[in-house]
């Protein structure tokens, strides 16, 4: 059994690391285990700068391996916006409600056929030692007119899944971690740290 920190108190994306850790015998613990530890600033320009500097952070503190993830909506009529701002879109506090609405306010009269956006993902894993890795994921969608389904978290109820012809918060976590942007760069991810990995 390994142990492996992702860098998050979001409990739904530590719900989704957990899924794609099961199969390979993975012990996760996230910051939620670790209520003292202040969260890490995200100063970052770019997904991927903000996830590493999140997993070098508490990798130094713990002295243990880290993975973290920065990741977000991007809309083509809003100019990629919210972009790494998407968490806390529509004020300082996180609410997942209040930026859906900000963004389907923003996007009220754009048709259907110019609401092209895609979920991004970077990871970064950072190991004692060790340079940095990272690796991104992308699914493309579009965002719809009103939030469908109750599954998932974030922006997932207005995020049409092309491929699957469904919301992202329609999808069951199974199907969501076969095509997510973290399932995906998950994928990458697997294919650098094979030594690490060993599936049961």
């Amino acid at each position: 059994m390994e142990n492996i920190i992702i860098a998050t108190k979001n409990a739904g994306k530590a719900k989704d690391f957990e899924q794609i850790f099961q199969p390979y015998g993975v012990k996760v613990k996230t910051l939620l285990d670790f209520p003292k530890i202040e969260d890490v600033e995200e100063t970052g320009e770019t997904f991927e700068e903000n996830a590493i500097l999140k997993a070098e952070a508490i990798s130094k503190k713990f002295n243990e391996m880290v993975i973290a993830d920065d990741s977000g909506v991007m809309i083509d009529a809003l100019d990629g916006r919210p972009g790494v701002y998407s968490a806390r879109y529509a004020g300082e506090e996180k609410n997942d409600e209040a930026n859906n609405e900000k963004v389907l306010k923003e996007l009220a009269n754009v048709p259907e056929k110019d609401r092209g956006a895609q979920f991004y993902c970077a990871i970064a894993v950072a190991q004692p030692g060790k340079p940095t890795i990272t690796v991104n994921g992308i699914c493309e969608g579009s965002i719809l007119f009103e939030g469908k389904g109750t599954n998932g978290f974030g922006y997932d109820p207005i995020f049409f899944v092309t491929s699957m012809g469904k919301s992202m918060a329609e999808l069951t976590p199974e199907e969501k971690n076969t095509i997510s942007h973290r399932a995906s760069a998950m994928k990458k991810l697997e294919d650098q740290l094979t030594e690490f990995f060993h599936r049961s």
